[in-house]
């Protein structure tokens, strides 16, 4: 049987049984090891450490500048934050391991492409609490079956998000997403303005899609459609087949 790192990426499932230090780079994003455990993650498609702590008021952005510019080069970010007296630990603790797991999620992602390492590569945040390759693998899987659960179609994560022409029971938060749903921005650059894991976003909006409180792009056609005889009815720019199908997973994801 496999392990979760195996099913999600061979490679890392490799390195963590060498207990090799150094960076997984595929691309979506990029994982750092030490001694096989990952200490830090970063995709472009996720907030980074230091959108999560000045968004959320526990450090402003002249103290993470000050951090870098003084300990980056001996990659002892984090550790200066703290001793410092910017963030407790546990404050650093919560918020980095919110942020290794949002960007391992996209960089762990099934069309992430092919995986490159770099033996010996150190992140300048330096290691704050290492997570066994397992734990990082698993928990990428279980977001992906979550937002499978609930909306199965992928496109509404990286398509800009349109408010649907009549949005009613939305959530608080919904709202406030929806409000920075200008047909621009995308979910995960909304993340990033309101400064919370990307993740979190994509439910929240995978969520409204089976409400039908956003518009969602078309499914992709993996293959061309086939010519239907002219004597039967072809359905597929009906608007209800849409409505309905948007029922039926929103059904199932109630279930």
């Amino acid at each position: 049987m496999s392990t979760p790192t195996a099913a999600v990426s061979p490679t890392l499932t490799r390195l963590a049984e060498e207990r090799a230090t150094g960076v997984l780079v595929r691309d979506h994003g990029a994982l750092y090891l030490a001694d096989g455990q990952v200490v830090h993650a970063e995709s472009p498609a996720a907030p980074g450490l230091d959108v999560l702590l000045i968004a959320g008021g526990r450090l402003g952005r002249t103290g993470w500048d000050d951090a870098v510019a003084r300990a980056g080069a001996r990659r002892e970010v984090g550790r200066f934050l703290v001793d410092s007296g910017q963030v407790t630990g546990g404050e650093l603790e919560l918020c980095h391991l919110a942020a290794l797991h949002d960007a391992a999620f996209f960089t762990l992602a099934p069309a992430g492409g092919p995986t490159r390492f770099r033996y010996g590569v150190a992140h300048w945040m330096g290691s704050i609490r290492p997570v066994p390759a397992a734990d990082v693998a698993r928990e990428a899987s279980r977001r992906r079956g979550l937002l499978e659960a609930l909306w199965p179609y992928p496109g509404v994560d990286t398509a800009p998000l349109r408010p649907a022409p009549a949005s009613p029971g939305a959530s608080r938060r919904q709202r406030a997403l929806l409000a920075l749903a200008d047909g621009v921005r995308t979910p995960p650059a909304i993340a990033r303005v309101i400064g919370r894991p990307a993740f979190n976003t994509l439910v929240e909006v995978r969520r409204m899609a089976a409400a039908g409180l956003v518009e969602t792009p078309p499914d992709p056609a993996c293959t061309p459609r086939a010519r239907l005889p002219d004597w039967v009815p072809d359905f597929s720019d009906d608007p209800d087949i849409a409505l309905l199908r948007r029922l039926r997973d929103a059904l199932e994801a109630s279930l």
